[in-house]
């Protein structure tokens, strides 16, 4: 059994580091890590080399210089030749159990892909309850309290995929999200449309380390508008297109803009917590209901450095 955790990576030189520390003290270690460098000067390169060395596993260096997070991906999974690949982000760090619970999950329930959870680590010196209430909200990832079939499938960032079992697209991930992100929403999608079952791996955490140029509140608010475009872009990128999916999402995110938008001021007389529920779940029916890509914000590739 071959297994590799896959890192895409991109100018996060610091976090890169702890990531790959983090996989190297895991109670059952990859036959190989693979770290895929988006940068196009190649910058992450002299951090993987140094952590290589005398390294309790494999670490290979794969320089991807077209930006965009569909080429990281797709050329990870190129390189690879492991029947699993575990996927990891560059700005998480994983607990020591996590690729031993995720195999262990995924025999257990028989599924191709399995995820796990996310937990959100928001610095102490962040401002305001309400804005660390959204960072937790939006960067974490959590679950059922016990390992379970589950019906809608996540993000790549902890994620688990067996691919025998599985017919992947070429290219993987679709190109045309290498600037605005869900690519994994869409191939997700394309999988559970062809019959794939999807895992949740309860004790199979990891911790999402939000660094600076994400906690202003434009970012904040930037990504809950992105992540709310999601459902109503997959309809349109349809083949053919699910015109009535469209019409639909449009609808929901208009009543939920509206009527979670009016919320906020009252929420917040209940809890921070309360009132960045509504502001996120306002902020997503405004993507759902300007679901155009000429408005997606461009969050990886050449329009994000």
């Amino acid at each position: 059994m071959s297994v590799a955790v896959l890192i895409p990576t991109y100018r996060r030189n610091e976090a890169l580091a702890d990531a790959i520390r983090s996989v190297l003290v895991q109670t059952r270690l990859p036959d190989e890590i693979l770290v895929v460098d988006n940068d196009p000067k190649g910058g992450a390169r002299e951090t993987v080399e140094g952590l290589s060395l005398d390294a309790a596993a494999p670490i290979l260096y794969v320089h991807e210089p077209r930006p965009g997070v569909s080429n990281a991906r797709n050329t990870g999974f190129a390189r690879t030749q492991a029947r699993f690949i575990a996927q990891l982000d560059d700005d998480e760090t994983a607990d020591a159990h996590w690729l031993e619970t995720l195999l262990s999950a995924r025999e257990t329930l028989d599924v191709p892909v399995i995820f796990g959870p996310v937990i959100a680590q928001v610095s102490p010196d962040v401002r305001g309850q309400m804005r660390s209430a959204y960072m937790q909200r939006l960067y974490s990832r959590l679950g059922p309290s016990e390992d379970r079939v589950i019906e809608e499938p996540h993000g790549c960032g902890n994620a688990l995929f067996d691919r025998e079992a599985l017919t992947l697209p070429d290219p993987v991930f679709d190109l045309a999200a290498n600037e605005i992100g869900g690519e994994d929403d869409l191939l997700f999608a394309r999988l559970k449309a062809g019959g794939a079952r999807f895992g949740w791996a309860a004790r199979a955490q990891v911790f999402e380390h939000v660094q600076a140029p994400r906690q202003s509140w434009f970012k904040l608010l930037e990504r809950s508008f992105a992540y709310g475009q999601g459902p109503t872009q997959a309809c349109a990128s349809a083949n053919p297109v699910n015109r009535a999916g469209v019409a639909f999402w449009m609808g929901v995110g208009a009543v939920q803009f509206i009527a979670f938008g009016l919320s906020v001021p009252l929420a917040r007389l209940v809890s921070a917590r309360a009132a960045a529920s509504c502001l996120d779940r306002a902020a997503q029916g405004l993507g759902k209901l300007i679901w155009s890509e000429a408005v997606s914000p461009r969050l990886y590739g050449a329009s994000a450095a």
